[in-house]
């Protein structure tokens, strides 16, 4: 049970929002550099991306503690409700931020050094709700370091393709995470927290989400035309498209119910299936 409460503080099913795009820098490492594929590699790579985003994830749900406390919707997290404590919450950061480190150091020398930097910028961006309404496109920079960062763990150097898959995520997560603050847009407003509905009302965040939406299938099709792809990438390029087109089909400004429906479950499935589908392509 302990195990489970740590689980669910870092909702670490949300893992594979980042995860499949990180396998995907993976494998574009090995491939362009012609690099012999190594199991011990490829499992510091995964360790990295738990380890990293346990330690954001904690210290976001840390940080925030009080203001989840006030919020109907996020009061039973963990931490305000009590089921782990303040103590055992930086713990748990801090073996996270060492165990990420130390993974790094088992990749080469170029991921180390920039270990600290990639969690200084996962770590920062629990702040920035604070002090600016672009705390969605810190986020989305936060989980943009997983394609570079797997393919520098496999080529120790940065490439064109790796980073156009990172703008994709930065665009993407960015646009969904304004999606899912809509839902705090009055509590953030009373509280004088900032994000962009707060800013420019449900109406404009639905626009600049769809936005973002559009880079993201403009980038998309940029990396299919530049990359070495095949059919598959082509076909998760348009489900990937299909499913971001899907989500704010069912978020009105008059309606957000189905909100979870689009931040988890059709995020999630995007995310998966146009991995799996550029894996193999590649």
């Amino acid at each position: 049970m302990s195990i489970l409460k740590y689980f669910s503080f870092v909702k670490f099913s949300h893992t594979l929002f980042a995860m499949p795009f990180a396998l995907i820098g993976f494998f574009l490492g090995v491939k362009s550099s012609g690099y012999v594929f190594k199991w011990e590699v490829f499992l510091f790579v995964l360790l990295c991306m738990i380890f990293a985003r346990n330690a954001a994830m904690g210290f976001n749900r840390y940080l925030d503690r009080a203001i989840d406390k006030k919020n109907e919707r996020t009061n039973m997290r963990e931490v305000p409700a009590g089921k782990i404590s303040e103590k055992a919450a930086l713990i748990f950061i801090t073996i996270n931020s060492i165990l990420f480190c130390v993974s790094a150091y088992f990749i080469n020398s170029l991921t180390l050094i920039l270990s600290p930097v990639a969690l200084i910028v996962i770590l920062g961006y629990s702040y920035t709700k604070r002090f600016t309404a672009l705390c969605h496109f810190v986020l989305g920079l936060g989980l943009s370091l997983a394609p570079i960062g797997a393919y520098i763990s496999v080529t120790a150097r940065f490439d064109l393709i790796p980073v156009l898959f990172s703008l994709i995520v930065l665009f993407w997560v960015s646009g969904f995470d304004i999606l899912y603050s809509l839902q705090d847009e009055d509590f953030d407003r009373k509280e004088n927290l900032k994000s962009i509905p707060v800013l420019l009302g449900r109406k404009l965040s639905l626009f600049l989400s769809s936005f973002l939406h559009i880079i993201v299938v403009v980038l998309l099709f940029i990396s299919g035309s530049i990359g070495e792809f095949g059919l598959l990438f082509w076909i998760g390029t348009a489900m990937f498209a299909f499913l971001l087109f899907y989500q704010h089909i069912i978020i009105k400004p008059n309606d957000i119910s189905r909100l979870n429906l689009a931040f988890f479950t059709t995020n999630g499935i995007a995310s998966v299936l146009f991995g799996l589908t550029v894996i193999i392509d590649i």
